[in-house]
């Protein structure tokens, strides 16, 4: 059986995880959280020289806690991590979290990404990010939109607007792994001046436009047009096979393969690169599965983060273009 993505081709094809998004359009941001029906066991690595993150230390393998309720990607900055007290209040609300005696502590990793230099209206007198935080989670759905929407509404790559993405595929052994990125990278998501993607070898499907690599080689370091702090990519990548907390580590580092794979150049000093895993642990790991799974991971990557640019639709204001405006000759 060759791996296929799952029905969806969302990481919600993972039976157990739902996935909601919130966006302010005049603050040309959002928040997107990972949700599942149990706590997930999680792990996190990050490559990048800027990474912004919230309760990302718990994550380490030889740490206490040994689940997460839901993770949590942003806009924002550092006002963006705020987006994480909300979805724990509002967890907290539902009576989650880890039991401590007869208390309930909800742990909710995050991580956020700059876009206050978008184009958006960011005077506000109240950081807006804890209520866009609670929408994102009212919303949970396996169903959910990608491109302009959540974490990504407000995200660029070199020259154009990034966006949400996701992916899926369905292993041999009918395991599920599936990837979830916000792309908003220093690097370019496109093969020059092309509208070719970087991804392209790794498309299943026409999901980000068929268009194969570029014809010609194209320049393999474009000009930055950010500056430092300016930028970030952060995913997760999930799967329903049983990983201990050292094994989920290892699955979000081999993950980044796949940010290396689709965005040039990746994890550069002004990038916070990072990304978690989670496992629902609903499956067994078949033996020998570790590598397969951190392969599959990568893909998903690679591929969801084509789906993001590819996706992403113009708004008002934008001060770059989305890759269907400036393309739309090439289908």
């Amino acid at each position: 059986m060759i791996p296929r993505p799952g029905p969806r081709n969302l990481i919600t094809d993972i039976p157990g995880l739902t996935v909601g998004n919130a966006a302010d359009p005049v603050l040309k941001s959002g928040v997107t959280v990972l949700l599942g029906d149990q706590p997930m066991v999680a792990g996190v690595h990050v490559m990048g020289g800027a990474p912004g993150t919230r309760e990302t230390d718990l994550l380490a393998p030889d740490k206490m806690v040994q689940a997460v309720d839901a993770l949590v990607l942003s806009g924002g900055s550092a006002f963006g991590l705020a987006a994480a007290q909300g979805v724990m209040d509002a967890l907290y609300e539902m009576g989650r979290g880890f039991a401590v005696g007869p208390a309930r502590v909800p742990i909710v990793p995050g991580a956020i990404l700059f876009d206050l230099l978008n184009g958006g209206t960011k005077d506000w007198a109240e950081n807006p990010y804890p209520a866009l935080g609670r929408a994102a989670l009212a919303g949970c759905r396996t169903d959910f939109a990608l491109g302009t929407e959540g974490a990504g509404t407000g995200a660029t790559v070199a020259g154009l607007k990034g966006g949400l993405g996701s992916a899926s595929l369905v292993l041999a052994s009918g395991v599920t792994v599936g990837a979830l990125v916000a792309v908003n990278a220093v690097g370019s998501v496109t093969m020059g001046d092309t509208p070719h993607f970087w991804a392209a070898p790794f498309e299943i499907d026409a999901e980000f436009g068929g268009l194969g690599p570029a014809p010609t080689t194209p320049p393999l370091f474009p000009a930055p047009i950010k500056r430092l702090g300016e930028a970030t990519t952060i995913a997760i990548v999930a799967t329903d096979a049983a990983l201990t907390k050292p094994q989920a580590t290892r699955l979000a580092t081999a993950a980044h393969d796949g940010l290396a794979r689709a965005i040039v150049p990746a994890h550069t000093p002004h990038d916070g690169d990072l990304v978690f895993a989670a496992s629902t642990c609903q499956r067994p790991l078949p033996d020998g599965g570790a590598l397969e799974l951190g392969h599959a991971a990568a893909l998903c990557l690679s591929r969801a983060v084509a789906r993001a640019v590819y996706l992403a639709q113009p708004t008002p204001d934008d001060w770059l273009p989305a890759w269907s405006l400036k393309f739309s000759h090439s289908g």
